[in-house]
C-alpha cells in the first residue's frame, strides 16, 4: 500500500478523494491528510491563480514528508464580479474560512444583478507533486448560476447559492455521490487519475 498525502485538514475533501479513488477502482493507495503526518511550516497562499496555489501547497507537503502529495485550490468565479472572488474565495469577507460571511457578501454584491447575468463557475486546480519534484497540474470547472437565497445543507462554502447547469437544485442539495460525479473538484481529481494510478504498487 503506498501513501498519498492530500495536503488538507478538511475531512470532507479527504472523504471526497477517497470516494473517487474507490469509485474508479484505484487500489493500493492510502489517502492521508495533514493531521496524519508530522507538522511542518505551511506557506501562505500568495499565488494569483488557483494553479500556483495548488502547486505551492503540494510541493511544500512533498518536500516536508517525502510523500507524493496532492493539493487543490478552488473557489467561485462570478461573471458579474469579473471573476471574483476567485483565489480569494475562502477569505472574501476578510476572515479565512468564514463561509457564512463570504456567502452573504457575494449575495449582497449581486443584489441588483438580474437573474440572466448571475452566471459563474466553481473552479478547482489540483496538483500532484512527487518527492522527486515532478509536477502534474489539472483544472476542473463547473458552470452554473448564483441564486438569491441559500438552499440545502450538504456541502460547504458557496454550495448553497450555486445551481449547476442542467440542475434545479443547488450544489448543497445534491448527494455526495452526485456532487462527486460533476463538481469542479471531482472533475479535476478525475483528470489526475492516470497519475494517481501510477502510485499504486
Amino acid at each position: 500500500m503506498s501513501r498519498l498525502l492530500l495536503a488538507t485538514r478538511n475531512q470532507k475533501k479527504l472523504a471526497e478523494l477517497r470516494r473517487i479513488l474507490d469509485a474508479e477502482g484505484v487500489t493500493g493507495v492510502e489517502v492521508v491528510g495533514l493531521a496524519d503526518v508530522p507538522g511542518f511550516p505551511e506557506a501562505p497562499e500568495t499565488g494569483t491563480t488557483f494553479e500556483a496555489n495548488a502547486v505551492a501547497k503540494a510541493a511544500d507537503a512533498a518536500r516536508a514528508t517525502g510523500l507524493p502529495s496532492v493539493a487543490d485550490d478552488s473557489g467561485l468565479e462570478v461573471d458579474a464580479l469579473n471573476g471574483m472572488p476567485g483565489v480569494l474565495s475562502a477569505r472574501w469577507a476578510g476572515a479565512h474560512g468564514d463561509d457564512q460571511a463570504n456567502l452573504d457578501l457575494v449575495l449582497g454584491q449581486l443584489a441588483d444583478v438580474p437573474d440572466e447575468r448571475r452566471g459563474g463557475a466553481f473552479v478547482s486546480a489540483a496538483a500532484l507533486v512527487r518527492p522527486d519534484g515532478t509536477e502534474t497540474v489539472v483544472r476542473g470547472e463547473w458552470r452554473g448560476t448564483i441564486i438569491r437565497e441559500p438552499r440545502g445543507a450538504n456541502g460547504f462554502g458557496y454550495d448553497p447559492i450555486f445551481v449547476p447547469e442542467g440542475e434545479t437544485r443547488t450544489s448543497a442539495e445534491l448527494s455526495p455521490e452526485e456532487k462527486d460525479a460533476d463538481s469542479h473538484r471531482g472533475r479535476a481529481l478525475r483528470l489526475l487519475l492516470p497519475s494517481l494510478r501510477e502510485l499504486a504498487p
